[in-house]
């Protein structure tokens, strides 16, 4: 459940330095933002959202009660922005590995390479998947609002891809904008399922799936068949 950069806290470890080897004002800010949005991930992830008190947050941080309130409100300020950050990485990486393929790549292996860099993303990051799958949809309207913000985005970016794949690709169909909502959706609810069923480090093995049900219904594909004459299942 523990693990991955975006749940590393100071617990345990100094704090910021002070007196003559003080940081500069700008950069103990940024230490400090850095700190709490770590260790609110880490502490939710552990013992879920309603649980974590700002109290929780700063121990793991290693900072001090005053400093939380300087650059957050409250926990849920807090908590929404380290999944707002955890959020933008997990776009990030997926755009990152798309473009990183060569000019002529065929449209298959595009949607692959971008399923693959979202797997791993959340397998290296196994405490941000929980809180992103688990508690961010139970963590109160904003929270709500910003995952299916989230999941519009990766809609948003099947679409783009669809379309431009269409042009390559014209016997693909069209598809209304729901079936790319619905795609998104389904692919949230999958991981949710693995990652509440301990199995976040193994999400790798959903790419086959995920890659399948996404040309099943964008390229009108039919489901990969095994030997045997059964369809094929994830691995």
């Amino acid at each position: 459940m523990q693990g991955g950069t975006l749940a590393r806290t100071h617990e345990g470890k100094p704090g910021l330095p002070r007196g003559r080897s003080r940081l500069p004002a700008p950069d103990v800010q940024a230490s400090q933002l850095h700190r709490l949005r770590r260790a609110v991930i880490a502490a939710v992830a552990e013992a879920g959202y309603a649980a974590v008190t700002v109290a929780d947050i700063v121990r793991r941080a290693r900072v001090s009660r005053a400093a939380f309130y300087v650059h957050f409100a409250d926990k849920e300020d807090c908590f929404l922005a380290a999944t707002r950050e955890g959020g933008q990485l997990m776009a990030d990486q997926v755009v990152a590995a798309t473009r990183a393929l060569p000019a002529g790549t065929a449209d298959e292996m595009v949607l692959r390479a971008g399923f693959r860099a979202f797997l791993e993303f959340l397998a290296g990051e196994p405490a941000f998947a929980r809180v992103f799958y688990i508690d961010m949809p139970a963590a109160g309207p904003r929270a709500v609002r910003r995952f299916e913000t989230a999941c519009r985005r990766f809609a948003e970016m099947t679409a783009t891809w669809h379309q431009r794949a269409r042009g390559r690709n014209p016997q693909w169909p069209t598809v209304p904008g729901e079936a790319y909502v619905g795609l998104s959706g389904a692919a949230a609810e999958l991981v949710r399922s693995w990652v509440r069923g301990g199995q976040t480090h193994a999400l790798p093995k959903l790419e086959d799936t995920l890659v399948s049900l996404h040309l099943a219904v964008l390229a009108a594909r039919p489901w990969p068949v095994a030997q045997g004459g059964a369809p094929a299942a994830a691995t």
